[in-house]
């Protein structure tokens, strides 16, 4: 069977402002990402973060490998309720603070995995 080429096209995170994470011409405070499109986005509080918050992500086709949960500015674990539910759909979480998630991004992106994140805000 002949594989293709991972594909690496899609938004780029390209580095951070004070008003939050630059992808391509824009600027977000928060931000939802996928390998075809990035979106801003008012995340809960991370003690209140659910399934439904995260649904542009998890509907991704084909669904992601895994998600990225930037936490902030500093690794803050996610409820653990949250992450049995979204292993429960086959759903792997890698939480750290956004920084780190946003680098992890550009990394794992760049040699073609299909992931998707969320970045709470840095600042």
């Amino acid at each position: 069977m002949k594989m293709d080429k991972p594909k690496t096209d899609g938004p780029i995170i390209a580095g951070f402002s004070s008003g939050g994470f630059k992808v391509d011409d824009g600027v977000y405070h928060a931000l939802l990402i996928t390998p075809v499109r990035a979106d801003g986005w008012a995340p809960p509080p991370l003690a209140e973060l659910t399934e439904a918050d995260l649904a542009p992500l998890l509907a991704l086709d084909p669904a992601p490998e895994f998600l990225l949960l930037g936490t902030g500015a500093n690794l803050v674990r996610p409820a653990p309720k949250l992450i049995r539910a979204l292993e429960a759909q086959g759903f792997g979480v890698e939480a750290m603070d956004s920084r780190a998630a946003a680098r992890a991004w550009a990394v794992l992106r760049g040699e073609g995995r299909w992931i998707a994140a969320a970045l709470y805000p840095f600042g």
